[in-house]
């Protein structure tokens, strides 16, 4: 079993972490039996976020059978206030059962709280810590900009930011930040959020960072056993998986959506995060649900763009997001016309 010291947390978790917001769409019977077999394959590490509606509760439902000290639960608030901060520490105590949170992360915020800042949010957290419902302070986030304000403050004990082998230098350059920061770097999205269909070279170029840990999100026991056995049987960067990793590279060059969804709600209705990018869910996934009556469905409400261009203003990752909408919605009616033949 690989593991990973959280920088200066001095928590050591496995290299495997479980992200929790799939469970969200599983009952709590099934989320609870995914809890439990990560758990006794000797995944320590659960992430979620208050903004996952139920997650946290399955969580708690899970861990009610598990030993508390043999788990690092990691949550998320998205809190712009003092009041809304402890309101949601609350109820993630209350939710997941535990008396404290071993990683509490400010969850996207456009800006990196500090002391003084005015918001009261970085002395809420403080507060927090001294009264023993937190241990360490985290921030979550897709803004290098931001990103790098955690780090420079010295305020942070971890960072968790998109990191694949779809990254940039710009994400290796974080990841080295980190390190030398002494902080712990949480790599969400390290399938690029469902682009990535080769786990085994996923985890494999994650092993080449040592002070990295990937949650991956799971929603399905299949889903998981990847995961399980790439603890069980870790995968060596070798040329076949290099080569796999260069053709995703290549494929995927250029501006995509990563499916975070902060674009959303869309004020004309459409589902942004899957229609931005279903050019590349299409080729990169079975195709036949991504199809049906309900997805096309989906997919026509891109017409009624309101060109309001909240979605770009909010796009982390700078996308011109309705021209993406537009180009995907081309590509999916050429697609939809040929496999209909």
């Amino acid at each position: 079993m690989e593991y990973v010291v959280l920088g200066r947390t001095g928590i050591s978790v496995c290299k495997c972490g479980f992200g929790a917001l799939p469970i969200q769409r599983i009952s709590d019977a099934e989320a609870v039996k995914l809890i439990h077999k990560a758990y006794d394959h000797g995944i320590n590490l659960f992430d979620t976020a208050n903004f996952y509606t139920d997650s946290e509760h399955k969580i708690g439902l899970a861990l009610a059978s598990m030993d508390r000290n043999k788990v690092v639960l990691t949550t998320k608030t998205g809190a712009s206030t003092p009041e809304v901060f402890w309101k949601q520490l609350e109820q993630s105590l209350r939710m997941m059962r535990t008396d404290v949170i071993d990683v509490y992360q400010f969850h996207n915020l456009k800006v990196c709280p500090t002391p003084g800042d005015g918001t009261g949010l970085y002395e809420a957290m403080l507060e927090a810590k001294q009264q023993g419902k937190i241990r360490f302070i985290g921030l979550t986030n897709h803004r290098l900009d931001t990103a790098w304000t955690s780090i420079h403050s010295g305020l942070y004990d971890c960072l968790q930011f998109p990191f694949s082998y779809l990254s940039s230098e710009q994400e290796l350059d974080l990841v080295a930040g980190c390190r030398d920061a002494n902080m712990g770097f949480i790599a969400m999205k390290a399938l690029a959020g469902g682009l990535i269909t080769n786990a085994r070279a996923a985890y494999a170029f994650q092993r080449q960072h040592k002070n990295v840990v990937p949650i991956w999100g799971v929603q399905r026991e299949h889903e998981l056993d990847q995961f399980l056995d790439c603890l069980a049987n870790p995968p060596e960067l070798d040329d076949e998986l290099l080569q796999v990793i260069e053709h995703d590279r290549q494929e995927l060059d250029g501006e995509f959506c990563r499916g975070c969804g902060y674009c959303m709600p869309c004020p004309a209705g459409i589902e942004i995060n899957n229609c931005a990018r279903m050019s590349l869910l299409l080729r990169r996934s079975p195709s036949a649900s991504h199809l049906t009556e309900a997805a096309q469905a989906k997919m026509r409400q891109i017409r009624k763009c309101r060109e309001c261009g909240l979605c770009r203003q909010r796009c982390p990752y700078n996308l011109d997001t309705p021209e993406l909408l537009k180009r995907n919605l081309e590509d999916y009616e050429q697609f939809l016309a040929s496999w209909q033949k």
